[in-house]
């Protein structure tokens, strides 16, 4: 990792920790990202200057209906992605973690490029692992999970056997 991401991070991630950021970012942060993304068409997002970033699209729990997240994710070394449903330390899952659960198969546009993955929950017995690559890559993120008084879902996204995919 770059030094200077590296210490732009640092400097960052405490702020992320905040009432005021945790109080403000659900509201502003999605709208944001909209904005950007059409503007740029889809290839970049706001939060992407920080950290890896991706848009999850799935299939609405409920409603059966298309649904897109703007996500952070860690790489786990082997061609897939971690995602953490922290929602910003609330008290509630967020929406998109229920609906993996119910519909496993979705997507993830990275970089502009649209992808098929299927969804896995992470095991109890991995959390730990998990948690260590993700906080290599934003120091103290895990403190959402402390924060929001829930057990966070984390879940393992992979890429669709025999699908083009780009590397994450």
């Amino acid at each position: 990792m770059p030094t200077v991401l590296h210490l732009v991070r640092s400097a960052v991630s405490p702020l992320t920790r905040t009432r005021l950021f945790r109080w403000c970012a659900p509201r502003l942060l999605p709208p944001i990202e909209r904005v950007v993304a059409a503007v740029s068409g889809g290839r970049v997002q706001l939060s992407a200057l920080l950290v890896p970033s991706l848009v999850l699209h799935t299939t609405g729990a409920k409603s059966g209906e298309p649904r897109d997240s703007a996500l952070m994710y860690t790489p786990d070394g082997h061609g897939r992605a971690i995602v953490a449903g922290t929602s910003f330390a609330r008290d509630r899952h967020p929406g998109w973690t229920y609906n993996l659960l119910a519909h496993p198969d979705a997507a993830i546009t990275v970089r502009g490029r649209r992808m098929p993955v299927r969804a896995s929950r992470i095991a109890d017995d991995e959390r730990d692992a998990a948690w260590a690559l993700i906080e290599a890559q934003w120091p103290g993120y895990r403190a959402y999970e402390r924060e929001s008084g829930r057990v966070v879902r984390l879940f393992r996204l992979q890429p669709v056997a025999g699908a083009h995919h780009a590397s994450m």
